[in-house]
């Protein structure tokens, strides 16, 4: 099973919808964070920065400026990761954006896999 967080805002790379990392960035742009939560948010993203990997390959076309489509999963096993993302969901509920979290089985074509997530193109029926 694979686990993905998301808000209601559309990616304009993948054409589905935003994850909560996107998510955050967007709030932190808007300048509505208070200091605490923004504290808050970069001790997150620090640990991810240690503990998570950044997919090497998010496009399916293997050009080089080809466009970032694949949505990132957490593998159910991943527990710490979906941890800090309940926290990261935790913010952005807090500042009035909705978030749900998705799972599936059958998450397309992958285009990276690690020991803790899966980037993969989406099948038509999968849930984004």
């Amino acid at each position: 099973m694979f686990i993905r967080f998301v808000v209601i805002e559309i990616d304009s790379n993948s054409q589905q919808r935003q994850g909560l990392f996107r998510a955050v960035q967007t709030l932190e742009e808007s300048g509505a964070l208070n200091a605490e939560d923004a504290e808050h948010l970069n001790a997150i993203f620090g640990w991810f920065d240690e503990h998570l990997r950044e997919p090497e390959r998010l496009a399916i076309s293997s050009r080089h400026h080809g466009r970032a489509q694949a949505l990132s999963w957490f593998k159910d096993t991943a527990t710490d990761h979906i941890a800090k993302m309940r926290q990261l969901a935790k913010v952005l509920v807090r500042y009035g954006v909705p978030v749900e979290m998705i799972k599936a089985k059958r998450l397309g074509y992958i285009l990276y896999e690690d020991e803790f997530q899966v980037a993969a193109f989406p099948f038509n029926d999968t849930p984004t």
